[in-house]
């Protein structure tokens, strides 16, 4: 039973961090000045939200709880 758990976190823990990956990698294109407009607060909350987002999950791994929050510019 044990093996068959670990199967199921591996799988989907390889496919939702890959994910994220490209995702983080989307919002990073949002860097281009070129493209968008976007002032220094913008870029400095969404990188406090993904931060508080990172920091839930790592608290969770450690047996703390996470708080929900949505993002809003």
């Amino acid at each position: 039973m044990n093996q068959a758990k670990r199967d199921k976190f591996v799988s989907l823990a390889t496919k939702r961090v890959s994910r994220t990956i490209r995702d983080l990698r989307l919002i990073g294109n949002l860097s281009n000045r070129s493209a968008y407009t976007y002032t220094d607060e913008d870029v400095k909350k969404i990188v406090r939200a993904l931060q508080r987002e990172l920091d839930s999950v790592r608290a969770r791994f450690n047996g703390g709880e996470s708080g929900d929050s949505d993002f809003k510019l």
